[in-house]
């Protein structure tokens, strides 16, 4: 599923899809672009997607990492799926926090406890 210029790293279990990035810093538009189309093909070769996000490995993120978080989160929901971020870096959870995407995202502490929660 993954090639090898590919900026992420997936492992399907038990019907969770888990990504994490491979980059710390994801603030380059090509590398965002590529991301989103990456994680959109994951979603799109799913009936009802269960993604979850990894941040374990990311130190920055740009706005418009931001913004692809929002559109791939429509796209799982028009397909009845479930989206989870965890291992979030406390600098980028404060982003979360100030821009009230914490709202909008189901976030969790550790990879463990989002695997748990999907119904």
């Amino acid at each position: 599923m993954t090639s090898a210029a590919s900026r992420l790293r997936v492992l399907e279990h038990e019907g969770i899809v888990t990504i994490e990035f491979v980059d710390r810093n994801i603030l380059d538009e090509a590398n965002i672009k590529q991301i989103g189309e990456e994680i959109g093909q994951i979603i799109d070769s799913h009936e009802q997607p269960k993604i979850l996000i990894s941040f374990e490995n990311v130190d920055h993120l740009s706005s418009s990492a931001l913004g692809t978080l929002i559109t791939l989160n429509n796209k799982i929901e028009s397909k009845n799926g479930q989206l989870r971020l965890a291992e979030i870096d406390e600098q980028i959870h404060q982003i979360f926090l100030i821009t009230k995407l914490n709202k909008i995202f189901e976030i969790h502490e550790t990879t463990e406890a989002a695997r748990r929660s999907f119904s």
